[in-house]
């Protein structure tokens, strides 16, 4: 197989499923390659050039590890951390004072959800201002969700593991996200359960880093058939996955075991 900075990780292991371990040698932050989950939902989002910035290393360094296996490069890569990067309008002459950095990686390491701290500083904004998330990994989940707020969002990888996301709105302000409240178990959720006795699919999120279980439950539901029901073991409520489902259709029950421990089903409306 041939490979440049844009083949996809996905590409390059059903080419030979042996590349996998020669992807994780290239850097120990891609041993999470080995969960078939996450290398399911991440390889085929994420191509060379993208894991060379996920793990602070160079494109070349993939092909010297797949070269054994029969890899030919296509052609030179180009430097995996240009100085010459392409940023939106609302980023080329803003003023630095102007832009409000909010490093949200001490929460995650808490085992806390950050999206609530981060809503509350978008409504902090004042007009003009530019919010910049600082995390290690693009919040896919979060740019959708304000991006029906009307905010423009920009991801710059930066090497390091280090992923700053910008989000800016212009002169208009935050408008309150509806469903922003934690909904509360559901009263009919048994007699939910038992229309779709033996058409259940199950997903455990509980183990996973975000914004991994959002994207899990809706690659999930892509393939969920119409007469099934998901059933979703979570450590919380995922407030903010709940308007997105009503967005595509579904409806969903809430059943909550104890603090860190939740059930949600999710079927079509």
């Amino acid at each position: 197989m041939t490979i440049n900075e844009n083949t996809k990780i996905a590409a390059i292991l059903k080419s030979n499923p042996d590349a996998l371990e020669a992807l994780i040698a290239v850097n120990p932050k891609f041993e999470k390659l080995r969960n078939p989950l996450l290398r399911k939902l991440m390889a085929g989002r994420t191509s060379i050039l993208q894991a060379s910035k996920i793990g602070g290393c160079q494109p070349e360094d993939f092909f010297t590890k797949l070269k054994p296996l029969g890899f030919e490069m296509e052609q030179a890569f180009p430097d995996a951390n240009p100085t010459n990067k392409e940023f939106p309008p609302f980023l080329e002459n803003i003023e630095p004072e102007k832009i409000i950095s909010f490093d949200v990686r001490p929460i995650l390491d808490s085992n806390t959800d950050p999206l609530k701290a981060i809503l509350e500083k978008i409504k902090l904004l004042l007009p003009g201002q530019v919010l910049k998330i600082i995390n290690t990994f693009e919040p896919t989940p979060l740019m959708s969700l304000l991006k029906k707020q009307g905010y423009e969002s920009f991801a710059d990888n930066i090497g390091g593991g280090i992923v700053e996301t910008y989000f800016y709105k212009g002169e208009s302000g935050f408008t309150e996200i509806p469903n922003d409240q934690k909904p509360a178990s559901s009263n009919d959720w048994d007699e939910i359960l038992k229309q779709y006795d033996g058409s259940i699919e199950k997903v455990d999120v509980r183990h996973l880093e975000m914004p991994q279980p959002m994207m899990t439950i809706l690659a999930e539901l892509d393939k969920l058939s119409s007469d099934h029901a998901l059933l979703v073991h979570h450590k919380r409520i995922p407030v903010f996955l709940l308007p997105e489902l009503n967005e595509r259709g579904f409806d969903y029950r809430i059943k909550e075991q104890s603090d860190n421990e939740v059930y949600l089903l999710i079927f079509k409306s």
